[in-house]
């Protein structure tokens, strides 16, 4: 648990300063920079997801003696604990930043979302009840909690596609003993 825990605050280490450089260059001040924050957040956020992933389930593997097998199971829990600490430590996080260092930014989204739903031909009521349920959901404990089981999942998707290559099975002269025995 302490190598997942440890890999999981990388996670967030590395989504913190790549949240703060999107707002630092300007991304998150204007609504048609938006999708462009939208687009590197998603990438970088996959490559971080990517490498903290591997990384943490090779040191994972590596804590295990040789003799042992880190199979895919174990290799899917490391990765699974990895995305649960990383998910919680970022709903902290984006917490903070939607609430103390750019509260402006759920007003922007809102503001982006409507101007969508006009452009789609959206309008009276319609818009009314899209808008209040987009002013909802963009709060910063809706998007703390969201984006929580958002990274939970999209790490366990990763997770169980790493493990089927990081997985170590039990060495052979092992593997032999257990099925003479048998």
């Amino acid at each position: 648990m302490k190598t997942s825990a440890l890999y999981g605050c990388y996670a967030t280490l590395a989504s913190a300063v790549l949240i703060l450089a999107i707002y630092f260059m300007g991304f998150h001040s204007d609504v048609s920079k938006l999708p462009i924050a939208s687009w590197i957040g998603g990438v970088g956020g996959l490559a971080i997801g990517i490498s903290v992933t591997i990384l943490g389930m090779k040191a994972r593997r590596a804590e295990v003696p040789a003799s042992e097998a880190f199979g895919y199971g174990s290799a899917l829990w490391a990765g699974f604990l990895i995305h649960l600490v990383a998910g919680f430590l970022n709903a902290i996080v984006n917490f903070v930043y939607f609430s103390y260092v750019n509260p402006g930014l759920s007003d922007l989204i809102e503001q982006a979302q409507v101007e969508k739903l006009e452009a789609k031909g959206v309008s009276g009521a319609q818009l009314d009840q899209a808008q209040h349920m987009i002013h909802m959901m963009t709060k910063p404990p809706v998007q703390a909690v969201v984006g929580f089981f958002i990274a939970d999942f999209l790490g366990t998707l990763i997770s169980l596609i790493a493990a089927a290559f990081l997985k170590r099975p039990a060495p052979a002269d092992f593997a032999s003993e257990t099925s003479t025995e048998v």
